[in-house]
This record gives C-alpha cells, sequence and structure tokens, in this order.
C-alpha cells in the first residue's frame, strides 16, 4: 500500500527530474528551432498524449466543467502556469545557460506566498515574510548580475524575461488553489494545454516565426520529444497532482531542486558551467525562502496546537457534567 508521504515523494521527485531536463533540452533544441514555436510544439504534443488519456480513462460526468471555477481553473493552468511561464523561459532559454535560467525559475517558491497573501484569505505576509522576500529578491539580483550599464540590454534582460516566467507560473498556482475547481488535475490540465498551444502558437506567428526557419535534426527532434512527453503530459501530472495534494507554497518548493538537475544535466550533456556567484545567488534565494518556510511551519504548529486546545477544552466541559 503507498502512503501519502510516499506518494507525496514520487511526485516530487518525478517533477523535479522531469522539469529539470527541460532547461537542459529547450537549451539543445532551441539551437534548431525557434523558441516560441518549440513551446508551441511541445504542448501540441503534451496535448494530444494528455487528452487521449483522460478520454479513455476517465467516464465522461468528470470531463466536463461544471462552474465557472472549473472555467478560471482551466485558464490559470493553461494561460499563467503552463503557457506564458513556459513561453518566457524558452524565450530566456536561447540567451542563458540551463543552469542559471533554473536557478532564476527558482524564485517561483518565494514569489508564490506574496500572491497567496492577496488572493487566499488565510495567508498574510508578516514583517518576517517581507525580509525574507527582499533576501530572496536580492538573491534574484546576484543570480541576473544587475547592473545599471546594461540592465536593459544583453544577458540581463534575458534574466528578466526569465524571472516574469517565474512570476507567471507563482501567480498561476495560486489562481489554481483560490478557484477551488471540483475537476482532478488531470482533466484540469488535459483542458488547460489545448489552451497553452493556442496562446503560444499565436504568440509564434505574431513575432514573425515560421516552420521554415526550424532545422530538424536528430538532437531537435530529441528535444522536442522530451519536452512533450515527458516534461510535457507526465510531468504535468505528476506537479498538478503534487500542488493539489499539497498546496502551492509547498509544492513549489519543487523548484529548488530543479536546479540541481539541471546544472547537472547542463554540464554533463551541454559542456555548461556555473559561476560562483550564481551558485551564492541561489543559495541566498534559498535562505530567502528558508525564512518564509520557517514563518509558514510556525503558523502550521500553532493552528494545530489551537485545535487541539480548543478540542481538550470542549471535551472537558463536556464531561463535566457527567461527574457531577
Amino acid at each position: 500500500m503507498v502512503t501519502a508521504a510516499r506518494r507525496r515523494f514520487v511526485l516530487f521527485a518525478l517533477t523535479a527530474l522531469f522539469f529539470g531536463g527541460t532547461f537542459v533540452a529547450a537549451k539543445a533544441g532551441l539551437d534548431y528551432l525557434p523558441p516560441l514555436l518549440f513551446v508551441a510544439l511541445r504542448f501540441d504534443i503534451a496535448a494530444v498524449l494528455l487528452v487521449g488519456y483522460v478520454v479513455a480513462t476517465r467516464p465522461r460526468a468528470e470531463l466536463l466543467p461544471r462552474s465557472v471555477r472549473d472555467v478560471v481553473g482551466i485558464l490559470a493552468t493553461g494561460v499563467f502556469v503552463i503557457g506564458l511561464a513556459n513561453a518566457l523561459l524558452f524565450v530566456g532559454q536561447e540567451h542563458v545557460s540551463s543552469g542559471v535560467g533554473s536557478i532564476i525559475f527558482s524564485l517561483n517558491p518565494i514569489l508564490t506566498p506574496v500572491f497567496a497573501m492577496l488572493l487566499l484569505a488565510d495567508e498574510r505576509l508578516s514583517t518576517r515574510g517581507a525580509f525574507g522576500m527582499l533576501i530572496g529578491l536580492l538573491g534574484v539580483g546576484l543570480v541576473v548580475g544587475v547592473d545599471p550599464a546594461n540592465l536593459l540590454g544583453g544577458e540581463a534582460l534575458w534574466k528578466g524575461v526569465l524571472f516574469l516566467g517565474a512570476v507567471s507560473g507563482a501567480l498561476g498556482t495560486v489562481l489554481i488553489r483560490w478557484a477551488d475547481t471540483s475537476l482532478s488535475s488531470t482533466v484540469r490540465t488535459a483542458w488547460a494545454l489545448p489552451v497553452s498551444a493556442a496562446l503560444t502558437h499565436g504568440m509564434s506567428v505574431a513575432s514573425g516565426e515560421s516552420f521554415a526557419a526550424a532545422t530538424w535534426s536528430p538532437t531537435a527532434l530529441l528535444a522536442l520529444a522530451y519536452v512533450g512527453v515527458f516534461a510535457g503530459a507526465v510531468a504535468y501530472l505528476t506537479y498538478f497532482g503534487f500542488l493539489d495534494d499539497v498546496g502551492p507554497i509547498r509544492g513549489n518548493l519543487v523548484f529548488y531542486a530543479v536546479p540541481i538537475v539541471a546544472t547537472l544535466g547542463g554540464t554533463v550533456l551541454l559542456g555548461e558551467s556555473i559561476s560562483t556567484l550564481t551558485i551564492v545567488g541561489f543559495a541566498t534565494i534559498f535562505t530567502g525562502f528558508a525564512v518564509l518556510a520557517t514563518e509558514s511551519l510556525l503558523g502550521e504548529v500553532a493552528r494545530v496546537y489551537g485545535k487541539i486546545e480548543s478540542r481538550v477544552v470542549g471535551l472537558a466541559g463536556h464531561g463535566a457534567p457527567g461527574r457531577d
């Protein structure tokens, strides 16, 4: 029998592995494919696989959205978490290494509590939380290498694009929780992927990309197959299943494991290197999240203690007449 804790660990590990490989495969494939077309084709593949899977395995009654909240959940997934986040990732990844790209995306857990505070009634950002946020942003500044002289040009610009992708992903995961959809994560993702595909195909056309610019080498096909199947259909099943299980704040912790996979993969497969300053920046981001996570943990302990105390008091009060 698979326990809840073991299931969560498996979902966490698979998501980190597949998403970490996304940065390596994207970097390899971008030598041959325009970025927005690349990500759009990725969603085409993932959508066909996942839609086919849910149609074959789920009753019809479970497939159809039944409320406005279901539609909001689908759009939050398709537009923000999958569509825009990946479009920005692939555009930015063309200009930075896979390791650096994944580290900037690891800001997701820092940003998630901010949006949760704004959109979820039980989330508030305290002074401690704000301090943790500032530490995380300082870490991003170190990774990005903010310099007033080149802030709007060069590599810093493309790191900023990656940062916006992290913002989109964090916002989308909180919107999913806010929507409180009745659809399962698998069905919701199956609906969302065609939305993501349509969005990114439109962006590709609007930016002037074309199929003629693609070079269909074995590397391009292998990279596309990986991001479409493993980092697409399969990874989204594990990721959104994990999010539904543990919530957006804890669920997005997976993005702290992703840079490890991406950096190792980029080093071994692509011969990339990572600077000391980037490592320091990532450590600073992690420190900022640790401040936020500690606050969340203390709050959870306090809530549990309060419930236990209330229950004990209630039982004591209920039992008193019986003892008289």
